[in-house]
């Protein structure tokens, strides 16, 4: 879809870091378990396909299971699923301790103490702290709409003997990502819309990047 240079390739990978915090997942990891999911859509080796486990949480604890192994590299991926993929594992060790992801828990919880409790700043409400848990979550959350909903609830452009849908029209929600049938459909293409009337928010952002010259987007 495009390349980087080493610099905004480590740029991004701390970037990640500072905004799932709590709920990191390593591009590395994740790379691998996106590029399985591609080639084993919706069949037994899909590492998160709703069609192939019992439930939401059986199909995200198989993904935490399945990403686990190959964070720690105690499962060896296909070469071509970790090829030309980042790999920062110094940074990896250290955004996954236990005391980083609770540092993160700690920072969120003074966040929402101080703009709801102490400062009661306008627009804040007591029952916003039952967002906390999906603020600790927010990476397994995303996960869990997109391949859960994105591969279940829906319309098809295209017949990709899988069964990836889009979700929604505009998709502001989840920033593009639940135009899963499209993206199936045509992987290395950056704007995840291609009907006149969808709308991909993310692709806007990913030409600003193209013509800074932080990314290169691929001739298709």
């Amino acid at each position: 879809m495009f390349y980087m240079n080493k610099y905004w390739e480590k740029f991004f990978y701390f970037f990640t870091w500072m905004w799932q915090g709590s709920s990191y997942l390593s591009p590395r990891a994740y790379a691998i378990l996106h590029r399985m999911h591609h080639a084993y859509s919706d069949t037994p080796k899909d590492p998160h396909s709703p069609h192939h486990t019992e439930n939401l949480f059986t199909m995200m604890w198989k993904t935490k299971n399945i990403y686990n192994e190959y964070f720690s590299f105690r499962l060896k991926p296909e070469e071509r699923f970790s090829k030309d993929i980042p790999d920062w594992n110094k940074f990896d060790k250290f955004a996954d301790t236990m005391l980083v992801r609770v540092g993160w828990g700690l920072l969120y919880v003074t966040i929402y103490v101080l703009c709801i409790s102490v400062f009661d700043l306008p627009g804040t409400h007591w029952w916003m702290y039952f967002l906390l848990p999906i603020h600790f979550l927010m990476g397994p959350v995303h996960g869990a709409i997109v391949n859960w909903s994105g591969h279940k609830y829906g319309y098809s452009n295209f017949d990709n003997n899988d069964h990836s849908k889009n979700s929604l029209l505009l998709d502001v929600l989840m920033l593009g990502e639940l135009f899963q049938n499209n993206h199936h459909k045509l992987p290395n293409r950056p704007n995840f819309a291609v009907k006149w009337y969808e709308f991909d928010p993310t692709y806007p952002i990913v030409k600003l990047l193209h013509l800074t010259r932080i990314i290169k987007l691929r001739t298709v």
